[in-house]
């Protein structure tokens, strides 16, 4: 694949080695020119005026639900635009959880999750007298299907599970679970925020429930998500918030709601987000899955290579590279991951350290925090070399010799 970093401006400063896609992704220039042109050409608030600014803007925000159901193996009418996964699962949490979680039910969480797809379910099950059940890696990071039907069983009504892990960057095995979890009349929550950005997505063959995702990690602007429901769950449900075009009809006695996905869109929506989120993912479709997945695998092959030659470095997770997408865990020996942070910055280097907002996971893995590398179309060879010589760095410079 042809180097892409010119593609995104502030890229284009060649001192900048961002390895931190994992948080949120740089945006190319047709993303960014996609969002100008909107507001240059068509703003106005969509779904509500005749005239023909608002029919553009209208147009605008259908045609990047229907680019999104594209991209996603999905009917258009099961996609509910949101600000991010975290609001996506919450809605979840908050309109399908409440009617259909009751005390004695069990809902089934990877501890590995995201904080977002953990603590609206805690709180849920705290609400109704539930029960969360949390579900554990092996000794190489991974979810295995023993583990899956140890967990899943007749009083589980939800499956809690993000398809990649955010820290260990492993595949989850997803279809076992959407199995499982229907053998017994469960839902399955999916959380794609980290690997929508790396691998094709077909939601339909998938067979999943729900499904979460953030347009801020797809080269997206940030605040425009996405969330996925099976159509017959999602006009089942109640709405989320109340207001301004969620509704088909008030009157002092009452209202009536809008269909699906309307109903869950109240408010002014970002059409300029959705807009960018359009071209993000055209963006993505010309790179092509095939070019895409090929180029990451080989920077994270060469990435773990090199940093598997670097004495004191600890990787989180199964180190087989062809097992990884887009995400490096590490540690270095007796160096706090602030630190090294700190000086792989000096270096250009951007790299995440903290607890990457998977803290149970932290403490399975008795460690309070760690570093985390993570890739993009953008990166480079360069990058990660660049990456990897700061990291040899790091002891010596902190005195702990080479």
């Amino acid at each position: 694949m042809r180097e892409l970093r010119d593609d995104f401006p502030i890229l284009r400063d060649r001192s900048l080695h961002y390895l931190d896609t994992a948080a949120t992704s740089q945006h190319p220039e047709c993303v960014l020119d996609a969002v100008r042109n909107y507001y240059e050409t068509a703003n106005a608030n969509p779904h509500r005026g005749v005239y023909e600014l608002a029919q553009r803007a209208t147009d605008a925000s259908d045609e990047a639900r229907a680019a999104a159901a594209r991209f996603l193996g999905c009917d258009d009418r099961e996609l509910v635009f949101t600000r991010n996964a975290t609001e996506s699962i919450n809605l979840v949490a908050y309109t399908w959880g409440r009617v259909n979680v009751a005390a004695g039910d069990e809902i089934a969480v990877y501890v590995a999750e995201h904080h977002s797809n953990m603590v609206p379910w805690q709180r849920l099950a705290l609400e109704k007298g539930a029960a969360v059940r949390y579900m554990y890696p092996d000794e190489h990071g991974r979810l295995t299907e023993a583990e899956l039907r140890r967990v899943i069983n007749e009083k589980t009504r939800l499956v809690a599970l993000a398809q990649v892990s955010n820290v260990l960057g492993l595949l989850a095995p997803v279809e076992k679970a959407i199995e499982l979890a229907h053998q017994v009349g469960a839902v399955v929550m999916l959380d794609c925020a980290q690997s929508a950005p790396h691998m094709p997505l077909n939601l339909h063959e998938l067979g999943c429930d729900f499904a979460a995702l953030s347009g801020h990690k797809l080269y997206a602007p940030m605040g425009i998500g996405l969330l996925y429901g099976r159509f017959e769950l999602l006009d089942a449900m109640p709405p989320f918030l109340s207001g301004g075009d969620m509704i088909s009809s008030v009157h002092e006695y009452g209202a009536a709601w809008a269909d699906v996905p309307r109903k869950f869109e109240a408010g002014t929506v970002d059409v300029g987000g959705q807009v960018g989120l359009r071209a993000a993912i055209e963006y993505m479709e010309k790179l092509g899955w095939e070019a895409i997945t090929k180029h990451e695998a080989h920077l994270m092959e060469l990435c773990l290579e090199g940093m598997a030659a670097i004495p004191g470095i600890t990787v989180y997770g199964d180190a087989d590279p062809r097992e990884r997408y887009g995400v490096i865990s590490f540690n270095v020996e007796d160096v706090h991951p602030h630190d090294v942070a700190s000086i792989l910055d000096a270096d250009g280097v951007c790299i995440r350290a903290g607890h990457h907002c998977a803290q149970p996971l932290m403490d399975r893995l008795g460690i309070g925090r760690c570093c985390r590398a993570s890739f993009g179309v953008y990166n480079t060879e360069e990058d990660v070399r660049s990456f990897l010589g700061s990291l040899k760095n790091v002891r010596s410079f902190m005195g702990y010799g080479s």
